[in-house]
């Protein structure tokens, strides 16, 4: 691959040149996503600049995905590229400097997968790498003295399935997927193909060290906010400098791949739990312990049956919404019977600011909640139990699950929480 120098092409063109090369040996799920891996090359060749160091997320959900020579490319693209893989922690940390590698991790389930046992330093490194002045702290004995290790540099994960939310929530995800019959990328060979593309990340760093300044200072508008304008601030930045169609195309590929991931985003499993416990609630202010595990328990699809040995308890309920300062309450019901219960005013709260509105949510329940009562104070069950879609019978009293009786109605609250 032949490439001019920077003396004779524009910001944008080697921009151009660098799609070209990108997109003549990988197929990209989409436009936007070529966009995007584009300037998080471009931008590796400008850390010295960068507040925040985003990392690019390179998954797929099987093999042959091409996630291995996507990052190929990346490697022979970017700035100072480092393999991590079978490094050890020490040697990763010794290599950061204030203009410090790109850090590259292929099979990253070696890193975060269930046999990643002893990579807990790389996985703090590349959690804290994300931002500037988060170094890491070292004893020394041999001088009696605490070491500031830096940890900034961008890094690049290949592997199959999702990363970690927190070092997702920090990157560009780009979703690979196997090439449909028709689709054609041509092969790439290291030795044939790598030196072309070495000299093209060359006129890159050329292009792009000579306005650190200018890059530093850019505070680009950004169509997202919070984490997601961080991580993908360098990006926009480049993309400005370059000019051209890359300002409109860089945030195109913002939107297009924030969008992406919000709309696969279960988030973590307490805010699965904020979401189902908020579709189980329906309009009602208060449910009983007792009916609430039995409706987690009921979606087959939801992880509460797996969670632990036992699956979930009053007692793991209550210490995940602790997090979230919701607690259980002595309710009294209007037929006199009195249990342990949430009241809806407990997380109403907690489900503004961590869910997403009730209309567009991801997580629910497959079965419809039934309500405990409606706010006239009616119970809508008639006493007798019902199945339920796992074939177990549903919860009809305040006691254990699936034991006949009477529903209460709504009650209030008459004791402290437990």
């Amino acid at each position: 691959m032949s490439t001019p120098t920077t003396g004779t092409m524009t910001g944008a063109a080697l921009l151009d040149a660098l799609h070209a090369a990108l997109t003549r040996y990988v197929v990209l799920p989409n436009p936007q996503a070529a966009d995007a891996v584009v300037l998080w090359i471009a931008a590796t060749h400008a850390q010295p600049a960068w507040a925040h160091a985003p990392r690019l997320v390179i998954r797929g959900p099987e093999k042959r995905c091409g996630k291995s020579r996507l990052l190929d490319v990346v490697e022979a693209t970017c700035h100072d590229p480092f393999i991590t893989v079978n490094s050890s922690p020490a040697a990763v940390y010794r290599s950061i400097s204030d203009d410090p590698p790109t850090m590259l991790v292929d099979e990253a389930d070696t890193i975060f997968g269930p046999n990643a046992a002893g990579n807990e330093d790389l996985r703090g490194l590349l959690n804290a790498g994300h931002q500037r002045n988060r170094p890491a702290k070292r004893y020394d004995a041999n001088t009696n003295r605490v070491e500031s290790i830096p940890t900034f540099a961008m890094a690049a994960l290949a592997g199959i399935g999702a990363m970690p939310d927190t070092i997702e929530d920090r990157a560009v995800v780009v979703r690979m997927r196997r090439r449909a019959p028709g689709e054609q990328a041509a092969p790439y060979r290291h030795r044939r193909d790598r030196p072309g593309l070495r000299r093209l990340a060359d006129d890159l760093t050329r292009w792009l060290r000579a306005d650190l300044t200018v890059l530093e200072n850019a505070e680009p508008t950004m169509p997202v906010e919070d984490r997601a304008a961080d991580t993908w601030e360098p990006l926009v930045a480049v993309a400005d400098h370059a000019g051209d169609t890359w300002p409109d195309r860089a945030r195109a590929a913002v939107l297009a791949l924030t969008g992406e991931a919000a709309s696969s985003d279960q988030g973590s499993v307490r805010i699965r739990l904020l979401m189902d416990c908020r579709t189980i609630f329906g309009d009602h202010d208060a449910v009983p312990t007792a009916f609430l595990i039995d409706r987690l328990r009921a979606d087959p699809e939801a992880p509460w049956t797996t969670l632990g040995k036992t699956g979930i308890t009053p007692a793991k309920l209550a210490g995940m919404l602790r997090e979230f300062d919701i607690t259980s309450s002595n309710v009294r019901f209007p037929d006199g019977t009195q249990a342990k219960g949430y009241q809806r005013a407990h997380f109403t709260d907690a489900w503004a600011r961590y869910c997403p509105p009730a209309e567009g949510e991801p997580s629910q329940p497959s079965q419809p909640s039934q309500p405990w009562s409606g706010r006239d104070g009616t119970s809508p069950w008639d006493g007798t139990s019902r199945p339920t879609k796992t074939g177990r019978p549903a919860l009809t009293s305040i006691g254990t699950a699936g034991t006949a009786g009477t529903a209460p109605p709504l009650g209030h609250v008459t004791g402290g929480a437990a």
